[in-house]
């Protein structure tokens, strides 16, 4: 078997919550501190975009922190993040939110609820 297939079919065993574009999560992320020490740091967004397939497929989260837009993007099958929590899932009619650049305040963070 290919090497590659080998290691696309180790990433794919990973589980990961079903999420989609407009959901709030919040992202734990292994920081190293030390020699060997990690520390996880959270981090809480919309996620305004997702894109490609199986072991390529990354997110984009983003959040505002005081007044300043962050954004940070994830590959999904990353050996450094520990965990995905969905904190809210958005009913949005769009695969890509990039319209919330623009937006300030609570305009940036507030998406319709499922219901």
């Amino acid at each position: 078997m290919n090497k590659l297939k080998l290691i696309e079919a180790e990433l794919l065993k990973k589980e990961m919550p079903a999420f989609n574009v407009g959901d709030t999560v919040r992202v734990f992320v292994k920081i190293p501190e030390a020699d060997d020490k990690v520390r996880l740091h959270p981090f809480e967004g919309v996620v305004i975009a997702k894109k490609g397939s199986k072991a390529q497929e990354s997110f984009t989260v983003r959040k505002v922190s005081y007044g300043e837009g962050i954004e940070r993007v994830f590959a999904l099958r990353s050996p450094i993040i520990e965990r995905i929590e969905v904190v809210r899932s958005g009913k949005v009619k769009r695969a890509k939110l990039y319209y919330l650049r623009s937006k300030i305040g609570k305009r940036a963070t507030k998406i319709e609820e499922k219901g």
